[in-house]
């Protein structure tokens, strides 16, 4: 296992991230929204309703990832009908957007900090309407009811952990003035230990119980919201909140090793990528390797680089175009690029294919993007919840890097998003900016099928290592045979357009050796790669398995009745 959990705080830390249960599971990366969800449980509520609580919790526990001024793709498993729906929340450009929006006088890229920080970078927020979308047509609880966890714990306050100490150690540059005033009172920094009261995203809360959450998109917190903005520099009206809608979109689906598997289809390309991966890893028999071969390595990170450069090129919002989905997952296609991994060295030549040659709709030219390390830092949220009716809900939200924009609606309690920044900069491919169109993300919440029944349900955060982070993690069950809390602690690498590898400590020194030998670049220095949060079914025992990653403070729970 990548973790050691001998010591008694470890084991502790380790009892907390994992639980068993007969008829529930909640997981989710912070304990105050797993108790939320866990309490929507107790009393009766069904997975829909206990991962609206859990989102709530975590504005009030990891309002860095996440929150109401943010965007999510809730993706529902409906045990009775066995059907899937993904509803869309993902965010929006305001009606004022334009393809030059992050172009300076001379239409060249503005930095990355500074487009990502500015009012312009906003897009319009939409996890609250999916979740509410999903409520009506499968909860069973009000609203109101749902919120009340999360309230409670903005009203009476909130232990930073070591996670938010870290992120406001590690980005304070991106805070606004209001979020400065909560996160960094009198100028210092809010520490591992400190306690500190959310009144007004508490305030927030208490009028969406009361007045629903048509008051986000049409009252008073949409006029707090536009009017943030404006003093900004901001390019959101009132008319882009009220007309925002979301979609009830299907997933995209594929097989691996005798499963199917559902992720998150268009405008994400998360799951699109991670199905790509794993149809190009197919062709390998992976169970041969160790799982700290050199080998697994090399493949993995191959099979990336090819995937990769196909999402980069091809991805994009459907509503605004053409996208060749058919074409980037044909066998055939798959395999013609499968034989660009040669065990030999790097492969230099890896660039996007022509899935155009494998399905239908109107090409379009690819523009390339330049490079930007600090863009690939973003964070989100997942989680994941399962119900004693067999339904199961994966989420993945965001308010898209950490902290957002670092805008704080005055009075309100919660930060924007950056999600803007999600489009091309460099105007003229399928994800140029444009009104009402949403920007292309990673985000890949997945349940996994055998024999037409839910298995393993789970996703995580991590801006484009995401994808990393999820087809690893099925790997290492699927392949190596890992039970799930192992399957998620194994250490990960990633690899996408980028020159460098990330990698996790505790990968093989001697197989990272080996890799550079064959041309490979990796990063100075481990850093954590997402934050998987699953749920695994063992229907012969009767028992599922929830996990929570030690990379931050996750916890699982489960109820036997």
């Amino acid at each position: 296992m990548g973790k050691d959990f001998k010591t008694r705080s470890n084991r502790s830390k380790f009892d907390r991230e994992t639980a068993t249960g007969k008829i529930s599971m909640a997981a989710s990366a912070h304990p105050v929204a797993t108790d939320a969800g866990e309490k929507i449980l107790k009393e009766g509520g069904n997975a829909i309703d206990a991962a609206i609580a859990i989102q709530f919790g975590l504005n009030v526990g990891e309002p860095m990832m996440t929150g109401i001024g943010g965007s999510g793709f809730f993706m529902v498993y409906h045990a009775e009908s066995k059907t899937v729906k993904i509803f869309d929340g993902h965010t929006r450009a305001p009606s004022a957007a334009h393809s030059k929006l992050f172009l300076d006088d001379n239409d060249e890229v503005i930095p990355f900090r500074k487009r990502s920080t500015h009012a312009s970078a906003v897009g319009v927020p939409g996890i609250l309407k999916a979740m509410e979308e999903a409520r009506k047509e499968y909860g069973t609880k009000p609203l109101a009811d749902l919120i009340e966890p999360a309230a409670q714990a903005a009203e009476k306050g909130v232990d930073v952990n070591w996670v938010m100490d870290q992120s406001l150690k590690n980005f304070e540059y991106r805070l606004g003035d209001h979020a400065r005033e909560l996160f960094m009172p009198g100028g210092k920094g809010l520490c591992e230990g400190d306690v500190y009261q959310k009144e007004h995203l508490a305030k927030t809360f208490r009028i969406l119980q009361r007045d629903g959450i048509e008051s986000f998109y049409e009252g008073e917190i949409a006029e707090a919201i536009v009017s943030t903005l404006k003093d900004l520099g901001g390019i959101m009206e009132l008319s882009d909140l009220k007309s925002y809608r979301i979609s009830i979109d299907e997933p995209v689906w594929g097989t691996y090793r005798g499963h199917k598997i559902a992720s998150c289809n268009m405008p994400s390309a998360g799951g699109t990528t991670m199905l790509q991966i794993l149809k190009i890893l197919e062709g390998f028999d992976l169970s041969q390797y160790n799982a700290k071969s050199w080998e697994k390595y090399y493949l993995f990170t191959e099979a990336m680089r090819i995937a990769f450069s196909d999402k980069i090129a091809f991805s994009g919002d459907p509503e605004f175009g053409d996208i060749p989905l058919k074409g980037m997952l044909n066998e055939e296609y798959l395999a013609n690029r499968r034989e660009l991994i040669n065990f030999e060295r790097r492969n230099d030549s890896v660039d996007f294919g022509n899935p155009w040659a494998y399905s239908d709709g109107k090409e379009i030219n690819v523009v390339r993007q330049p490079f930007e390390p600090d863009k690939e830092r973003s964070e989100t949220t997942h989680f994941t919840v399962m119900d004693k009716w067999g339904n199961i809900v994966a989420c993945t939200s965001t308010v898209e890097h950490p902290f957002g924009s670092g805008i704080m609606v005055k009075d309100h309690g919660f930060v924007l998003n950056n999600e803007l920044t999600d489009f091309d900069a460099v105007p003229g491919g399928l994800n140029e900016i444009q009104p009402g169109k949403r920007p292309v993300s990673c985000k890949t919440p997945t349940i996994v099928f055998k024999d037409d029944e839910p298995v393993l349900t789970l996703g995580s955060p991590g801006g484009p290592t995401i994808v990393g982070s999820v087809f690893q993690t099925i790997v290492n069950v699927l392949d190596f045979g890992m039970d799930l809390k192992e399957a998620i602690e194994e250490p990960r690498i990633f690899n996408s357009s980028g020159p460098l590898i990330g990698w996790e400590a505790g990968i093989s020194m001697e197989s990272k050796g080996k890799m550079e030998s064959m041309g490979f670049e990796f990063a100075d220095g481990p850093f954590p790669i997402g934050n998987v949060q699953a749920i695994q079914i063992d229907r012969e025992k009767g028992l599922l398995y929830g996990a929570a990653d030690s990379s931050r403070e996750g916890k699982a729970a489960g109820l036997d009745d």
